[in-house]
Protein backbone atom coordinates (compact mmCIF):
# COMPACT_ATOMS: atom_id res chain seq x y z
CA UNK A 1 0.00 0.00 0.00
CA UNK A 2 2.77 2.44 0.91
CA UNK A 3 4.36 2.17 -2.55
CA UNK A 4 1.98 4.88 -3.83
CA UNK A 5 3.94 7.32 -1.65
CA UNK A 6 6.80 6.97 -4.14
CA UNK A 7 4.78 9.38 -6.26
CA UNK A 8 6.21 12.65 -4.98
CA UNK A 9 3.16 14.78 -5.75
CA UNK A 10 0.81 12.38 -3.98
CA UNK A 11 3.21 11.94 -1.04
CA UNK A 12 3.21 15.71 -0.45
CA UNK A 13 -0.57 15.97 -0.71
CA UNK A 14 -1.06 12.99 1.60
CA UNK A 15 1.35 14.58 4.10
CA UNK A 16 -0.68 17.79 3.86
CA UNK A 17 -3.83 15.81 4.64
CA UNK A 18 -2.25 14.11 7.66
CA UNK A 19 -0.91 17.37 9.12
CA UNK A 20 -4.24 19.16 8.59
CA UNK A 21 -6.11 16.27 10.23
CA UNK A 22 -3.83 16.44 13.27
CA UNK A 23 -4.54 20.16 13.52
CA UNK A 24 -8.26 19.50 13.22
CA UNK A 25 -8.05 16.95 16.03
CA UNK A 26 -6.39 19.49 18.32
CA UNK A 27 -9.15 21.95 17.37
CA UNK A 28 -11.85 19.48 18.43
CA UNK A 29 -10.35 19.10 21.91
CA UNK A 30 -9.67 22.83 22.33
CA UNK A 31 -13.12 23.81 21.12
CA UNK A 32 -14.78 21.61 23.73
CA UNK A 33 -12.67 23.14 26.50
CA UNK A 34 -13.34 26.67 25.22
CA UNK A 35 -17.09 25.99 25.16
CA UNK A 36 -16.92 24.78 28.76
CA UNK A 37 -14.99 27.89 29.82
CA UNK A 38 -17.62 30.15 28.22
CA UNK A 39 -20.84 28.25 28.92
CA UNK A 40 -20.04 25.93 31.82
CA UNK A 41 -22.78 23.30 32.22
CA UNK A 42 -24.35 24.50 28.94
CA UNK A 43 -21.22 23.61 26.97
CA UNK A 44 -22.96 20.65 25.33
CA UNK A 45 -25.54 23.04 23.88
CA UNK A 46 -22.81 25.25 22.47
CA UNK A 47 -21.00 22.27 20.95
CA UNK A 48 -24.25 20.87 19.57
CA UNK A 49 -24.98 24.14 17.79
CA UNK A 50 -21.38 24.34 16.55
CA UNK A 51 -21.58 20.80 15.09
CA UNK A 52 -24.89 21.66 13.42
CA UNK A 53 -23.31 24.78 11.90
CA UNK A 54 -20.44 22.62 10.68
CA UNK A 55 -22.82 20.24 8.89
CA UNK A 56 -24.90 23.11 7.45
CA UNK A 57 -21.69 24.66 6.08
CA UNK A 58 -20.70 21.32 4.56
CA UNK A 59 -24.11 20.66 3.00
CA UNK A 60 -24.98 24.17 1.90
CA UNK A 61 -21.65 25.76 1.04
CA UNK A 62 -19.75 22.96 -0.70
CA UNK A 63 -21.70 23.09 -4.03
CA UNK A 64 -21.59 26.90 -4.01
CA UNK A 65 -17.84 26.90 -3.40
CA UNK A 66 -17.32 24.34 -6.16
CA UNK A 67 -19.27 26.53 -8.59
CA UNK A 68 -17.35 29.66 -7.60
CA UNK A 69 -13.88 28.12 -7.85
CA UNK A 70 -14.38 25.72 -10.77
CA UNK A 71 -12.52 27.96 -13.23
CA UNK A 72 -9.76 29.01 -10.80
CA UNK A 73 -6.29 27.51 -10.40
CA UNK A 74 -6.70 24.32 -8.34
CA UNK A 75 -3.47 24.70 -6.36
CA UNK A 76 -4.31 28.29 -5.37
CA UNK A 77 -7.75 27.21 -4.19
CA UNK A 78 -6.23 24.54 -1.93
CA UNK A 79 -3.55 26.87 -0.55
CA UNK A 80 -5.92 29.78 0.15
CA UNK A 81 -8.47 27.46 1.77
CA UNK A 82 -5.79 26.25 4.17
CA UNK A 83 -4.72 29.83 4.91
CA UNK A 84 -8.30 30.86 5.70
CA UNK A 85 -8.59 27.90 8.08
CA UNK A 86 -5.32 28.92 9.77
CA UNK A 87 -6.47 32.52 10.26
CA UNK A 88 -9.82 31.39 11.69
CA UNK A 89 -8.01 29.09 14.14
CA UNK A 90 -5.77 31.97 15.28
CA UNK A 91 -8.84 34.02 16.24
CA UNK A 92 -10.33 31.25 18.38
CA UNK A 93 -8.12 31.82 21.50
CA UNK A 94 -9.59 35.29 21.87
CA UNK A 95 -13.28 34.34 21.89
CA UNK A 96 -15.37 35.18 24.95
CA UNK A 97 -18.91 34.52 23.72
CA UNK A 98 -20.72 31.58 22.15
CA UNK A 99 -21.74 33.53 19.03
CA UNK A 100 -18.06 34.11 18.24
CA UNK A 101 -17.50 30.35 18.28
CA UNK A 102 -20.39 29.94 15.85
CA UNK A 103 -19.05 32.55 13.41
CA UNK A 104 -15.50 31.22 13.41
CA UNK A 105 -16.65 27.61 13.13
CA UNK A 106 -18.73 28.53 10.08
CA UNK A 107 -15.77 30.31 8.42
CA UNK A 108 -13.41 27.44 9.18
CA UNK A 109 -15.82 24.74 8.02
CA UNK A 110 -16.80 26.69 4.89
CA UNK A 111 -13.10 26.73 3.99
CA UNK A 112 -12.96 22.97 4.69
CA UNK A 113 -16.02 22.49 2.45
CA UNK A 114 -14.01 24.22 -0.29
CA UNK A 115 -10.72 22.42 0.35
CA UNK A 116 -11.83 18.81 0.85
CA UNK A 117 -13.77 18.12 -2.39
CA UNK A 118 -11.13 19.94 -4.48
CA UNK A 119 -8.40 17.91 -2.75
CA UNK A 120 -10.26 14.62 -3.25
CA UNK A 121 -10.88 15.37 -6.93
CA UNK A 122 -7.17 16.04 -7.47
CA UNK A 123 -5.93 12.61 -6.38
CA UNK A 124 -7.44 10.62 -9.32
CA UNK A 125 -5.64 12.96 -11.73
CA UNK A 126 -2.32 12.19 -10.00
CA UNK A 127 -2.80 8.44 -9.46
CA UNK A 128 -4.36 7.45 -12.77
CA UNK A 129 -4.16 3.66 -12.22
CA UNK A 130 -7.17 2.30 -10.34
CA UNK A 131 -5.03 0.02 -8.15
CA UNK A 132 -2.92 2.97 -7.01
CA UNK A 133 -6.00 5.10 -6.41
CA UNK A 134 -7.58 2.34 -4.32
CA UNK A 135 -4.49 2.24 -2.12
CA UNK A 136 -4.68 6.02 -1.77
CA UNK A 137 -8.30 5.75 -0.62
CA UNK A 138 -7.29 3.20 2.01
CA UNK A 139 -4.44 5.42 3.18
CA UNK A 140 -6.87 8.33 3.46
CA UNK A 141 -9.23 6.20 5.57
CA UNK A 142 -6.31 5.18 7.79
CA UNK A 143 -5.33 8.83 8.20
CA UNK A 144 -8.84 9.72 9.40
CA UNK A 145 -8.93 6.82 11.84
CA UNK A 146 -5.45 7.48 13.21
CA UNK A 147 -6.37 11.14 13.70
CA UNK A 148 -9.26 10.04 15.92
CA UNK A 149 -6.82 8.06 18.05
CA UNK A 150 -3.63 10.15 17.94
CA UNK A 151 -5.02 13.68 18.24
CA UNK A 152 -6.61 13.24 21.69
CA UNK A 153 -3.36 11.65 22.94
CA UNK A 154 -1.24 14.51 21.57
CA UNK A 155 -3.68 17.06 22.96
CA UNK A 156 -3.58 15.39 26.37
CA UNK A 157 0.22 15.45 26.45
CA UNK A 158 0.34 19.10 25.38
CA UNK A 159 -2.23 20.10 28.02
CA UNK A 160 0.15 18.90 30.74
CA UNK A 161 2.54 21.74 29.89
CA UNK A 162 0.41 24.43 28.17
CA UNK A 163 -3.07 25.92 28.42
CA UNK A 164 -5.78 24.73 26.04
CA UNK A 165 -5.76 28.07 24.17
CA UNK A 166 -2.36 27.12 22.74
CA UNK A 167 -3.94 24.12 21.04
CA UNK A 168 -5.55 26.55 18.60
CA UNK A 169 -2.03 27.66 17.66
CA UNK A 170 -1.21 24.02 16.93
CA UNK A 171 -4.29 23.88 14.68
CA UNK A 172 -3.14 26.98 12.80
CA UNK A 173 0.36 25.55 12.39
CA UNK A 174 -1.13 22.35 10.98
CA UNK A 175 -3.05 24.27 8.33
CA UNK A 176 -0.01 26.44 7.49
CA UNK A 177 2.19 23.37 7.02
CA UNK A 178 -0.55 21.80 4.91
CA UNK A 179 -0.71 24.89 2.68
CA UNK A 180 3.09 24.78 2.20
CA UNK A 181 3.05 21.09 1.25
CA UNK A 182 0.28 21.74 -1.29
CA UNK A 183 2.24 24.72 -2.62
CA UNK A 184 5.35 22.63 -3.34
CA UNK A 185 3.37 19.68 -4.76
CA UNK A 186 2.70 19.24 -8.47
CA UNK A 187 -1.05 19.71 -8.82
CA UNK A 188 -2.29 18.94 -12.34
CA UNK A 189 -4.56 21.50 -13.95
CA UNK A 190 -7.93 20.40 -15.31
CA UNK A 191 -7.66 20.12 -19.10
CA UNK A 192 -10.30 21.11 -21.66
CA UNK A 193 -12.23 23.14 -19.11
CA UNK A 194 -15.38 24.64 -20.66
CA UNK A 195 -16.78 27.96 -19.58
CA UNK A 196 -20.20 27.46 -18.03
CA UNK A 197 -22.79 29.70 -16.38
CA UNK A 198 -22.91 29.87 -12.59
CA UNK A 199 -26.18 27.91 -12.27
CA UNK A 200 -24.82 25.17 -14.53
CA UNK A 201 -21.68 24.95 -12.40
CA UNK A 202 -23.75 25.03 -9.19
CA UNK A 203 -25.99 22.12 -10.15
CA UNK A 204 -23.68 20.12 -12.42
CA UNK A 205 -22.26 17.84 -9.75
CA UNK A 206 -25.64 16.93 -8.27
CA UNK A 207 -27.15 16.40 -11.74
CA UNK A 208 -24.38 13.97 -12.69
CA UNK A 209 -24.63 12.29 -9.29
CA UNK A 210 -28.39 11.76 -9.32
CA UNK A 211 -28.46 10.69 -12.98
CA UNK A 212 -25.89 7.91 -12.43
CA UNK A 213 -27.41 4.65 -11.09
CA UNK A 214 -24.32 3.55 -9.15
CA UNK A 215 -24.15 6.93 -7.42
CA UNK A 216 -27.82 6.86 -6.49
CA UNK A 217 -27.00 3.55 -4.83
CA UNK A 218 -23.97 5.17 -3.18
CA UNK A 219 -26.16 7.90 -1.69
CA UNK A 220 -28.30 5.31 0.09
CA UNK A 221 -25.20 3.45 1.25
CA UNK A 222 -23.97 6.79 2.65
CA UNK A 223 -27.21 6.93 4.65
CA UNK A 224 -26.57 3.39 5.93
CA UNK A 225 -23.04 4.38 7.03
CA UNK A 226 -24.27 7.58 8.65
CA UNK A 227 -26.93 5.65 10.59
CA UNK A 228 -24.45 3.27 12.21
CA UNK A 229 -21.72 5.90 12.53
CA UNK A 230 -24.06 8.29 14.35
CA UNK A 231 -24.89 5.57 16.87
CA UNK A 232 -21.21 5.25 17.79
CA UNK A 233 -20.11 8.88 17.55
CA UNK A 234 -23.09 10.46 19.32
CA UNK A 235 -23.81 7.89 22.01
CA UNK A 236 -20.56 6.16 22.97
CA UNK A 237 -19.77 8.57 25.81
CA UNK A 238 -23.25 8.10 27.34
CA UNK A 239 -23.18 4.32 26.84
CA UNK A 240 -19.81 3.95 28.55
CA UNK A 241 -20.30 6.48 31.35
CA UNK A 242 -23.96 5.82 32.21
CA UNK A 243 -24.63 2.19 31.31
CA UNK A 244 -21.22 0.71 32.15
CA UNK A 245 -20.04 3.22 34.76
CA UNK A 246 -16.81 3.72 32.87
CA UNK A 247 -14.44 6.68 33.00
CA UNK A 248 -12.89 8.80 30.25
CA UNK A 249 -10.20 6.18 29.41
CA UNK A 250 -12.95 3.61 28.80
CA UNK A 251 -14.73 6.08 26.48
CA UNK A 252 -11.48 6.52 24.57
CA UNK A 253 -11.01 2.73 24.42
CA UNK A 254 -14.49 2.17 22.97
CA UNK A 255 -13.96 4.81 20.30
CA UNK A 256 -10.51 3.39 19.60
CA UNK A 257 -12.04 -0.06 19.00
CA UNK A 258 -14.36 1.47 16.39
CA UNK A 259 -11.34 3.17 14.80
CA UNK A 260 -9.29 -0.03 14.88
CA UNK A 261 -12.04 -1.92 13.07
CA UNK A 262 -12.13 0.78 10.43
CA UNK A 263 -8.34 0.62 10.01
CA UNK A 264 -8.33 -3.18 9.63
CA UNK A 265 -10.94 -2.83 6.88
CA UNK A 266 -8.94 -0.10 5.13
CA UNK A 267 -5.81 -2.27 5.16
CA UNK A 268 -7.66 -5.27 3.71
CA UNK A 269 -9.70 -3.48 1.03
CA UNK A 270 -7.03 -2.95 -1.70
CA UNK A 271 -6.52 -6.72 -2.07
CA UNK A 272 -10.21 -7.50 -1.54
CA UNK A 273 -11.25 -5.09 -4.30
CA UNK A 274 -8.88 -6.83 -6.70
CA UNK A 275 -11.18 -9.86 -6.54
CA UNK A 276 -14.64 -8.48 -5.66
CA UNK A 277 -16.76 -5.74 -7.19
CA UNK A 278 -17.26 -2.46 -5.32
CA UNK A 279 -21.00 -3.14 -5.16
CA UNK A 280 -20.46 -6.52 -3.49
CA UNK A 281 -18.04 -5.22 -0.87
CA UNK A 282 -19.96 -2.06 0.01
CA UNK A 283 -23.42 -3.63 0.08
CA UNK A 284 -22.19 -6.63 2.10
CA UNK A 285 -20.68 -4.30 4.68
CA UNK A 286 -23.91 -2.30 4.88
CA UNK A 287 -26.15 -5.35 5.26
CA UNK A 288 -23.88 -6.95 7.87
CA UNK A 289 -23.58 -3.82 10.02
CA UNK A 290 -27.33 -3.20 9.78
CA UNK A 291 -27.98 -6.78 10.88
CA UNK A 292 -25.45 -6.46 13.72
CA UNK A 293 -26.93 -3.23 15.08
CA UNK A 294 -30.54 -4.40 14.79
CA UNK A 295 -29.74 -7.76 16.40
CA UNK A 296 -27.85 -6.20 19.31
CA UNK A 297 -30.68 -3.71 19.77
CA UNK A 298 -33.20 -6.55 19.97
CA UNK A 299 -31.06 -8.33 22.58
CA UNK A 300 -30.84 -5.17 24.69
CA UNK A 301 -34.56 -4.50 24.28
CA UNK A 302 -35.29 -7.96 25.69
CA UNK A 303 -33.53 -6.97 28.91
CA UNK A 304 -30.25 -8.82 28.43
CA UNK A 305 -27.18 -6.75 29.29
CA UNK A 306 -23.97 -7.08 27.32
CA UNK A 307 -20.57 -7.63 28.98
CA UNK A 308 -18.02 -4.85 28.46
CA UNK A 309 -15.80 -6.96 26.19
CA UNK A 310 -18.81 -7.82 24.01
CA UNK A 311 -19.58 -4.13 23.57
CA UNK A 312 -15.99 -3.49 22.53
CA UNK A 313 -16.22 -6.33 20.00
CA UNK A 314 -19.46 -4.88 18.60
CA UNK A 315 -17.83 -1.46 18.21
CA UNK A 316 -14.86 -3.10 16.44
CA UNK A 317 -17.12 -4.93 13.98
CA UNK A 318 -19.17 -1.78 13.42
CA UNK A 319 -16.00 0.10 12.46
CA UNK A 320 -14.93 -2.78 10.20
CA UNK A 321 -18.17 -2.80 8.21
CA UNK A 322 -18.54 1.00 8.31
CA UNK A 323 -15.17 1.47 6.60
CA UNK A 324 -16.02 -1.15 3.96
CA UNK A 325 -18.99 1.03 2.94
CA UNK A 326 -17.19 4.37 2.78
CA UNK A 327 -13.63 3.65 1.63
CA UNK A 328 -14.38 2.48 -1.96
CA UNK A 329 -16.74 5.40 -2.70
CA UNK A 330 -14.00 7.45 -4.37
CA UNK A 331 -13.59 4.69 -6.96
CA UNK A 332 -17.23 5.11 -7.97
CA UNK A 333 -16.88 8.88 -8.27
CA UNK A 334 -13.70 8.50 -10.33
CA UNK A 335 -15.47 6.19 -12.79
CA UNK A 336 -18.54 8.39 -13.06
CA UNK A 337 -17.22 11.66 -14.50
CA UNK A 338 -14.66 13.23 -16.78
CA UNK A 339 -11.70 14.95 -15.13
CA UNK A 340 -13.22 18.41 -15.59
CA UNK A 341 -16.42 17.36 -13.81
CA UNK A 342 -14.81 15.52 -10.90
CA UNK A 343 -14.50 18.56 -8.58
CA UNK A 344 -18.23 19.24 -8.96
CA UNK A 345 -19.05 15.55 -8.46
CA UNK A 346 -16.86 15.23 -5.36
CA UNK A 347 -18.49 18.40 -4.00
CA UNK A 348 -21.92 16.83 -4.57
CA UNK A 349 -20.80 13.67 -2.73
CA UNK A 350 -19.42 15.81 0.10
CA UNK A 351 -22.69 17.74 0.46
CA UNK A 352 -25.09 14.82 0.02
CA UNK A 353 -23.19 12.46 2.33
CA UNK A 354 -23.08 15.10 5.07
CA UNK A 355 -26.80 15.70 4.58
CA UNK A 356 -27.20 12.08 5.69
CA UNK A 357 -25.22 12.86 8.84
CA UNK A 358 -27.28 16.00 9.41
CA UNK A 359 -30.30 13.66 9.59
CA UNK A 360 -28.81 10.83 11.64
CA UNK A 361 -26.89 12.88 14.24
CA UNK A 362 -29.98 14.45 15.87
CA UNK A 363 -32.05 11.29 15.31
CA UNK A 364 -29.48 9.21 17.18
CA UNK A 365 -29.27 11.63 20.11
CA UNK A 366 -33.02 12.10 20.41
CA UNK A 367 -33.79 8.38 20.26
CA UNK A 368 -31.16 7.50 22.84
CA UNK A 369 -32.38 10.17 25.27
CA UNK A 370 -36.07 9.28 24.88
CA UNK A 371 -36.14 5.54 24.16
CA UNK A 372 -32.84 4.06 25.34
CA UNK A 373 -30.02 2.16 23.70
CA UNK A 374 -32.02 -0.86 22.52
CA UNK A 375 -34.62 1.07 20.55
CA UNK A 376 -31.94 3.41 19.17
CA UNK A 377 -29.92 0.52 17.76
CA UNK A 378 -33.04 -1.14 16.34
CA UNK A 379 -34.21 2.05 14.58
CA UNK A 380 -30.77 3.05 13.25
CA UNK A 381 -29.92 -0.52 12.28
CA UNK A 382 -33.24 -0.88 10.47
CA UNK A 383 -32.66 2.45 8.73
CA UNK A 384 -29.26 1.22 7.59
CA UNK A 385 -30.73 -2.07 6.37
CA UNK A 386 -33.54 -0.44 4.40
CA UNK A 387 -31.07 2.05 2.89
CA UNK A 388 -28.69 -0.78 1.93
CA UNK A 389 -31.41 -2.81 0.23
CA UNK A 390 -32.75 0.24 -1.61
CA UNK A 391 -29.20 1.07 -2.71
CA UNK A 392 -28.82 -2.43 -4.14
CA UNK A 393 -32.02 -1.97 -6.14
CA UNK A 394 -30.84 1.35 -7.58
CA UNK A 395 -27.29 0.15 -8.31
CA UNK A 396 -27.50 -2.42 -11.14
CA UNK A 397 -25.68 -5.71 -10.62
CA UNK A 398 -24.29 -5.47 -14.16
CA UNK A 399 -22.61 -2.10 -13.69
CA UNK A 400 -20.48 -2.05 -16.85
CA UNK A 401 -18.24 0.89 -17.71
CA UNK A 402 -18.58 0.50 -21.49
CA UNK A 403 -22.21 0.73 -22.57
CA UNK A 404 -23.66 0.54 -26.05
CA UNK A 405 -26.12 3.38 -26.63
CA UNK A 406 -27.65 5.43 -29.42
CA UNK A 407 -27.75 9.14 -30.29
CA UNK A 408 -30.81 9.41 -32.50
CA UNK A 409 -30.71 13.20 -32.22
CA UNK A 410 -27.21 13.40 -33.77
CA UNK A 411 -26.35 13.32 -37.48
CA UNK A 412 -24.38 10.26 -38.58
CA UNK A 413 -21.22 12.31 -39.15
CA UNK A 414 -21.29 14.02 -35.74
CA UNK A 415 -17.74 14.16 -34.25
CA UNK A 416 -18.87 12.36 -31.09
CA UNK A 417 -20.19 9.39 -33.10
CA UNK A 418 -17.23 9.46 -35.48
CA UNK A 419 -14.37 9.80 -33.01
CA UNK A 420 -15.57 8.33 -29.70
CA UNK A 421 -15.74 4.65 -28.87
CA UNK A 422 -16.67 1.71 -31.08
CA UNK A 423 -19.24 2.40 -33.81
CA UNK A 424 -22.14 -0.09 -33.70
CA UNK A 425 -24.66 1.59 -36.04
CA UNK A 426 -25.58 4.78 -37.86
CA UNK A 427 -26.47 6.55 -34.61
CA UNK A 428 -25.05 4.07 -32.09
CA UNK A 429 -21.70 3.32 -30.51
CA UNK A 430 -20.11 1.99 -27.31
CA UNK A 431 -17.62 3.60 -24.91
CA UNK A 432 -17.04 4.22 -21.21
CA UNK A 433 -20.28 5.97 -20.29
CA UNK A 434 -20.60 8.95 -17.96
CA UNK A 435 -23.16 11.74 -17.71
CA UNK A 436 -21.92 14.80 -19.64
CA UNK A 437 -23.06 17.28 -22.30
CA UNK A 438 -23.62 14.52 -24.89
CA UNK A 439 -25.10 12.02 -22.41
CA UNK A 440 -27.69 13.57 -20.12
CA UNK A 441 -29.67 10.39 -19.36
CA UNK A 442 -28.40 6.91 -18.43
CA UNK A 443 -29.09 4.47 -21.31
CA UNK A 444 -31.03 2.00 -19.15
CA UNK A 445 -33.30 4.75 -17.88
CA UNK A 446 -34.99 6.34 -20.86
Amino acid sequence: MLEVLSNRAYARLFSAQVVALLGTGLLTVALGLAAYEIAGAQASVVLGVALTIKMVAYVGFSPIASALISELNRKKVLVYSDLIRAVAALFLPFIDAAWQIYVLVFVLQAASATFTPAFQATIPDILTKEADYTKALSLSRLAYDLENIVSPVVAGLLLTVIGFHWLFAGTAIGFLVSSYLVLVATVPAVSDLKHRGFFDRLTRGSRIYLATPRLRGLLLLNLAAASVGAMVIVNTVVVVRSLYGGSEPEVALALAMFGCGSMVSALALPRLLDHLADRTVMATGAVLVATLLTGVGAVLFSGISLPWLVLLSIWFLTGLFYSSILTPSGRLLRRSAHSEDRPALFAAQFALSHACWLLTYPLSGFLFASAGMGWTMIVLGSTAGIAALAGLLLWPRDDADVIEHSHDEMPEDHPHLRNTGRRTGAHSHAHAFVIDDEHRVWPTHG
